[in-house]
């Protein structure tokens, strides 16, 4: 039996889905037949991003114009359009927390993310998973990062909200497959958008301000000795997204050239 990666007649809402790992994605749902739905907070790039999706057949793309910094605007935007139509696939994927040690972080930082995060994401499935119950097929897909595996130093409040997410996401697999719905991470490593560009800033300062040094440094520490491209996550995304991954469910997908040292 071939593998089904076809996506037609399947809906997909995208959060951060005009930049890096979030654009990628939508591209990549929209090529395998999805009709994607943006969630962003600026407009033109939602609109931008629109006009790019490939578009053929019944496929139709949309926006939904919310700022997760503002969890009841985003519930009212999400229900809104859950009532219209089923979703199929969730990808959560929101920026993460500023970088810094632990100990001198505010508490607010933590509350912050902690509503950025796991509010948000909890907030999107209790909107969709009826519409995923009633097709008997549902995915939700978290983009969080490879601390929860191996924290990684110098993003403390990162750490300690992407832990919590994929504890989350973990239980919710439990509750939630025998619906035919899944629950996966995917745990990007170092990869090619606006995120890398502040960590790096942030390594140079070991590097006696040299950002080169620092990308030589980084890029050592993978084993493909490479950086990723968004597009290289977002296929493992969206292979997640499809029938084929109907039996994968609960995991913790690194998609970081093997730079992870845990199993």
């Amino acid at each position: 039996m071939n593998m089904n990666l076809d996506l037609k007649n399947k809906n997909a809402i995208v959060c951060g889905g005009t930049a890096g790992i979030g654009r990628a994605s939508a591209m990549q749902l929209a090529a395998m037949g999805a009709s994607i739905t943006i969630v962003a907070r600026n407009e033109e790039k939602l609109k931008a991003t629109i006009a790019l999706l490939p578009k053929q057949g019944n496929q139709t793309h949309a926006y939904l114009l919310a700022d997760f910094t503002n969890p009841a605007q985003l519930k009212e935007q999400v229900t809104a359009a859950a009532s219209k139509k089923n979703y199929h696939i969730l990808l959560n994927n929101t920026g993460g927390p500023k970088d810094g040690p632990i100990f001198s972080a505010d508490t607010s930082e933590f509350i912050n993310a902690f509503s950025m995060h796991l509010e948000c994401n909890q907030i999107l499935v209790q909107a969709l998973v009826s519409g995923m119950k009633e097709d008997a097929y549902g995915r939700i897909i978290n983009v969080i990062s490879t601390s929860v595996k191996q924290p990684i130093d110098g993003l403390g409040v990162s750490n300690t909200v992407r832990g919590a997410v994929a504890s989350w996401s973990k239980t919710l697999a439990n509750e939630l497959g025998q619906y035919g719905i899944t629950v996966n991470n995917v745990l990007p490593g170092f990869t090619v958008t606006d995120r890398l560009a502040s960590i790096i800033s942030n390594a140079a300062k070991h590097f006696d301000g040299s950002e080169e040094k620092a990308i030589e440094f980084m890029k050592s520490s993978v084993p493909a000795k490479r950086f990723a491209q968004p597009e290289e996550v977002a296929n493992a995304i969206a292979f997640l997204a499809t029938d084929a991954a109907g039996y994968i469910n609960g995991i913790n997908l690194p998609v970081d050239g093997g730079k992870t040292a845990s199993l």
